[in-house]
């Protein structure tokens, strides 16, 4: 089984954004490490990018089963459908993210603890750094 643990964040939220996706295999090998600047951002929209990036990157190599981990409860509770998506602005990274949920197939959820998460944290703070380049 393949593992992608999310993360995102805004630094002063909103403010400077990036996410980070740390993926790995059931033996602890990293198949990837993606990060991504998003401007001016909030949190959760940091967070949704991250979710949507490992979905993406499971899409690219044919997966039909991953397991997503992250630290946003509330993300992770919405994706389970055990949370309404009230914030219009997250709508559509939550619809964007049920497409890709569709096309893989067999997707778990998971809510981990912050010290769990710590790859995925320290890639999406590269991609906060990289709002200041340029």
């Amino acid at each position: 089984m393949i593992t992608a643990y999310f993360d995102g964040g805004a630094r002063s939220n909103p403010g400077p954004a990036g996410y980070g996706v740390y993926i790995v295999d059931d033996l602890g090998n990293v198949l990837a490490e993606l990060h991504g600047s998003l401007g001016i951002a909030t949190n959760n929209i940091a967070e949704y990018n991250g979710l949507i990036a490992a979905l993406q990157w499971a899409i690219d190599h044919d997966l039909t089963q991953i397991a997503i981990k992250g630290d946003s409860q509330l993300i992770i509770e919405q994706m389970k459908g055990n949370y309404k998506v009230k914030n219009e602005g997250l709508k559509p990274l939550y619809l964007k993210a049920r497409m890709l949920v569709m096309q893989i197939g067999d997707v778990s959820f998971e809510h981990v603890r912050r010290e769990q998460n710590k790859d995925a944290d320290r890639l999406s703070n590269v991609g906060m750094d990289g709002n200041q380049c340029g």
